[in-house]
């Protein structure tokens, strides 16, 4: 006769106190052998507020990125004197330029997920998901064409020089290209669907890419932590993308309630 199976142990991390499902199933967990514990998120603060606050670090660290764009420039150009290896003075402000990019593109992208733009307003939806691109491109595309344009260098240094400035540049776009952007109607949808399908609450692992409605989801059968919050809670996390298995079938289920779709500004 076969031996069953001991269920793999789990633990459910609730990511803030609003995952108030959690806290109504605790004698369900309890009852199934499954560990819960909580990490308090900020609630101080609304969604909006963040963003912003993020979006202004990321505004700050565009800023410093293009004053050593400047410096560079007056590096090459003579106007600003350093002692030592031109070369390499130039070469470590590309190298931190390229940093304060790539950190405010990150962030801004984070801001993006919290409070995403509407696609009702195509010119800011545009410009919200392109500006780390923008900025980027103004860090570095002047530098590199004042580059090529230099006869005054030299020609090894020029090269060298030149090359490390264009890598960046596209290192820099790279980095900033937000490749999977939301909208405030998809945030809208995700969370309309998620009170419907389990009362608000979702799902999320360490190193998934997806959100769940379902904690028993076939595809969290193997994950020993398992981390639950609110749909906003799952878009800051970086999981704005529906499990194939569990979150399916939501807009059937809106059309069949009669319920109608909602968005933010």
């Amino acid at each position: 006769m076969a031996k069953n199976k001991t269920p793999k142990e789990r633990k459910f991390v609730s990511v803030s106190k609003a995952s108030t499902k959690a806290d109504e199933d605790s004698k369900d967990v309890k009852e199934k052998g499954i560990r819960e514990e909580s990490v308090p998120g900020d609630t101080s603060k609304t969604p909006k507020s963040r963003a912003t606050g993020l979006r202004i670090t990321a505004v700050v660290l565009w800023l410093v990125a293009i004053a050593l764009e400047i410096l560079v420039i007056c590096l090459l150009n003579g106007t600003l004197y350093i002692p030592g290896n031109l070369t390499m003075w130039v070469i470590i402000g590309i190298v931190l330029d390229l940093i304060c990019i790539a950190i405010g593109s990150l962030i801004w992208k984070n801001a993006n997920r919290i409070d995403p733009a509407s696609e009702k307003n195509k010119i800011k939806f545009f410009l919200w998901n392109n500006m780390g691109i923008i900025a980027a491109v103004l860090a570095f595309l002047p530098l590199v064409i004042i580059l090529i344009k230099n006869k005054k260098l030299n020609p090894k240094t020029k090269k060298i020089v030149t090359t490390i400035a264009a890598i960046a540049l596209i290192a820099a776009v790279g980095l900033s290209i937000d490749y999977n952007p939301v909208s405030s109607e998809d945030l809208a949808e995700a969370k309309q669907e998620a009170q419907i399908q389990s009362d608000g609450i979702v799902y999320w692992t360490r190193w998934g890419h997806s959100y769940h409605f379902d904690p028993d989801c076939r595809t969290l059968q193997n994950s020993s932590v398992i981390f639950q919050g609110t749909i906003e809670e799952a878009f800051d996390a970086h999981r704005t993308d529906p499990c194939d298995f569990c979150a399916g079938g939501a807009e059937e289920k809106l059309k069949e309630t009669g319920v109608e779709e909602t968005s933010t500004d």
